[in-house]
C-alpha cells in the first residue's frame, strides 16, 4: 500500500520557517481566534518542539493541529514557501496514528474505504430525512429535529439526492469519434448530494462532442480521510483510484470539484511515481473547457437585454493551484450572466473540510463575512467551482436571511447552452 510523508520527513522545512509574522496577515482562523498557536509559525513551532521531544501529543496540542481551514494562504504568502498544510496533515496522521482517530474521523474513514455503506447510508438517510430534518422556511436546505454527534442544531444541511450520479449515468458516453476520451471524476458530493453539477458536465461535454467515461469503481479522492488524520485510509483510496482511472486509456481526468482537484493532484501525486503519472493526466473542468473552445462559443451566442447578476467565490483549493481564472472567464462569457465584484471574492467560505465539524463557531463566523459580500455584490446568484463551498456558502446565506442562491459554475454553463439551443 502507498504511504503518505511522515512529519519527519519535514525537517527541513520546518527549518525553513523564519517565524517572520507573515502567516498572520493571512490566515483565516487566527482572524477570528487571535491566537499564536493556530496560525502557520506557530504550528511550526509546535511541530519542531513535538519533534525534539519537548511536547506531547496532549489535548492541548491536538486541538491547535485541528484549527487549519487547509486553505493554503499562509503556503502562498510565506517569503519561504513552506508547505505547512502539507505538514499539518502529516501532524494529523500522528495524532490519528498514536492518539487514534476521534469518533468522526473513524465513521468518515470507514464509510470512505466502502462504497457501498455509502450508498446503503445515503438510500437510509433519504429515507428517514422526514423524520430526522426539517426544511427550513423560506431558505434553502434542512436543519436537524434532533441533536446529533458533531452536527450543530443550526447548521443547514444540503438534501441527500433520491438518486447517485453514478447509478444515473453510464459507464461510456459515445461522442464524436475524432474526439478526446475524457474520464470524469465525480467525487463524493457530486455523486451523493449534487448530482445536477454531473448531469451539468455530462451536458457540456456532450455539447463539444467529448467521449465521457464515468468509472464505476472510482472512490473518494481521499482528501477528506487525510484532513481527519486517516492516513491509511487516504492511500487505500488513492491506490483505488489508481487502478481504476488506469484501466481506460483516457486523453484527460477531468474534475468539477477543487477538492478533488487537490486530492487527485496536491496530494496523490507524492505516493509514487505512478500516482505521479496519473496526476499529470488531471485537470479542473473549467480550464479544459477552456482549452477546448467553448469561451469562444459562449461568445458567439446572442447577449440578453437583462442578464442576471452573478458573484463568484474563488474555492481556496483552486487558488492555490493556480487556477483560480478560468471558472469567471466562462461566467463572463454567458450571454445570461452580468458579472458583479464581490468583497473578500477569494477569501476562504470556512468550511475546511473536518474543521466545519470540529469549530463550526468559526466557520460560521467565516461565512458570516463571505454572506456581507454576497449581499453587498447585488448577485442574485454566487458562483463557484467546488461542491463543498456550494454547501457552506449556502449555510452563510441561509443564515443572513438572504434571497441568493449558491450554484456551481458549470450548471450556469449548461443552462445557458440549453438555452441557445432551444432559439435555434
Amino acid at each position: 500500500m502507498s504511504k503518505h510523508q511522515d512529519i519527519e520527513d519535514y525537517r527541513k522545512n520546518l527549518r525553513e520557517c523564519v517565524k517572520c509574522g507573515t502567516c498572520r496577515a493571512h490566515c483565516p482562523v487566527f482572524s477570528q481566534v487571535q491566537s499564536e498557536a493556530v496560525v502557520a509559525r506557530g504550528k511550526i513551532s509546535l511541530a519542531q518542539a513535538l519533534l525534539d521531544g519537548k511536547i506531547d501529543l496532549d489535548r492541548r496540542f491536538i486541538s491547535d493541529i485541528s484549527q487549519c481551514l487547509a486553505c493554503g494562504r499562509c503556503v502562498k504568502e510565506c517569503p519561504n514557501q513552506v508547505p505547512t498544510d502539507q505538514i499539518i496533515l502529516a501532524l494529523r496522521r500522528r495524532i490519528g496514528r498514536e492518539k487514534g482517530l476521534t469518533l468522526f474521523g473513524r465513521g468518515v474513514a470507514t464509510v470512505l474505504q466502502r462504497p457501498w455503506l455509502m450508498n446503503l447510508l445515503t438510500r437510509m438517510g433519504r429515507m428517514f430525512s422526514w423524520l430526522a430534518l426539517r426544511r427550513v422556511p423560506g431558505s434553502s436546505g434542512l436543519r436537524l429535529r434532533f441533536p446529533a454527534p458533531y452536527i450543530s442544531r443550526d447548521r443547514t444541511l444540503p438534501e441527500i439526492a433520491p438518486r447517485t450520479f453514478r447509478q444515473s449515468h453510464p459507464e461510456f458516453i459515445a461522442g464524436e469519434p475524432d474526439k478526446p476520451l475524457v474520464t470524469f471524476f465525480t467525487g463524493c458530493m457530486i455523486n451523493y448530494v449534487l448530482p445536477e453539477i454531473g448531469d451539468s458536465v455530462v451536458a457540456v461535454l456532450q455539447n463539444l462532442g467529448m467521449n465521457i467515461l464515468i468509472p464505476r469503481d472510482q472512490g473518494c479522492c481521499g482528501l477528506p480521510a487525510l484532513c481527519a488524520g486517516d492516513g491509511q485510509a487516504a492511500a487505500r483510496l488513492a491506490d483505488r483510484n489508481l487502478e481504476a482511472l488506469t484501466a481506460h486509456k483516457a486523453d484527460v481526468i477531468i474534475t468539477a470539484c477543487a477538492s478533488c482537484h487537490s486530492g487527485l493532484t496536491r496530494h496523490f501525486c507524492d505516493l509514487g511515481p505512478q500516482h505521479a503519472a496519473l496526476s499529470d493526466k488531471v485537470m479542473d473542468i473549467h480550464e479544459f473547457l477552456i482549452k477546448q473552445g467553448i469561451e469562444e462559443k459562449l461568445l458567439r451566442m446572442p447577449r440578453h437585454d437583462n442578464p442576471r447578476p452573478v458573484a463568484y467565490h474563488v474555492p481556496c483549493h483552486l487558488r492555490q493551484a493556480g487556477l483560480k481564472d478560468a471558472p469567471p472567464r466562462l461566467l463572463s462569457a454567458l450571454p445570461s450572466v452580468h458579472m458583479v465584484d464581490m468583497k473578500n471574492a477569494d477569501a476562504c467560505c470556512g468550511l475546511g473540510g473536518t474543521f466545519s465539524v470540529y469549530h463550526y463557531d468559526v466557520s460560521k463566523q467565516l461565512g458570516a463575512l463571505k454572506a456581507e459580500g454576497i449581499r453587498d455584490s447585488g448577485a442574485e446568484i454566487v458562483a463557484t467551482a467546488c461542491p463543498g463551498c456550494i454547501m457552506q456558502l449556502q449555510d452563510a446565506i441561509n443564515h443572513a436571511g438572504l434571497p441568493q442562491k449558491a450554484c456551481h459554475v458549470l450548471e450556469l454553463v449548461a443552462d445557458g447552452l440549453a438555452a441557445a439551443a432551444e432559439k435555434i
